[in-house]
């Protein structure tokens, strides 16, 4: 998730304080459980762009629990497959399946999560909560989640909720 989400209103993400949150805990049971953090960083290739590489927007948002050792891969197209490292990472690191956070949930999670399935990865997991996108002129934030969730489930990914006690979340995978 990148800074674009979070600066300004008119960019914000549907309920985007609670999906921080909601991806924080998740990246923190992932670390607990020694699963590997892979960010995924959109990239306009016109210097231009909201999104070109240095400009605010671009950079990934501050208040994810990031590590210096976590794997950033750069895309330039709502495919995190599409002519990146991301393939070449997951079989290096010996990943066969993939837990899917982020924004953009028509755009960016729909393509990736979809083609990941292609490719062989299709024991995937979403956490409820760790997805968003904005409004459209057709459906708003909330219906678009709901229809890609209802279209995702039991086929290109299994939707698991995150049970948190004040102290630990926990993901069924």
């Amino acid at each position: 998730m990148q800074e674009i989400f979070f600066l300004e209103e008119k960019n914000y993400l549907y309920q985007h304080k609670t999906l921080l949150k909601n991806v924080n805990r998740l990246i923190n049971w992932a670390r607990t459980k020694e699963i590997p953090i892979i960010f995924i960083q959109h990239t306009d290739l016109d210097s231009s762009g909201d999104m070109a590489k240095g400009k605010c927007a671009w950079e990934l948002h501050k208040g994810l629990h990031r590590k210096s050792d976590d794997i950033v891969i750069e895309k330039i197209t709502w495919d995190a497959f599409y002519q990146t490292t991301l393939e070449e990472t997951l079989k290096k690191l010996g990943i066969e399946q993939l837990i899917f956070a982020g924004a953009q949930t028509e755009f960016c999670l729909d393509t990736t999560i979809r083609n990941a399935y292609s490719k062989g990865y299709q024991q995937n997991i979403l956490v409820e909560g760790t997805h968003s996108t904005l409004n459209s002129s057709y459906f708003n934030a909330e219906q678009i989640i709901q229809h890609h969730e209802s279209v995702w489930h039991n086929r290109f990914v299994q939707i698991q909720p995150m049970s948190c006690t004040n102290s630990e979340c926990i993901v069924e995978i």
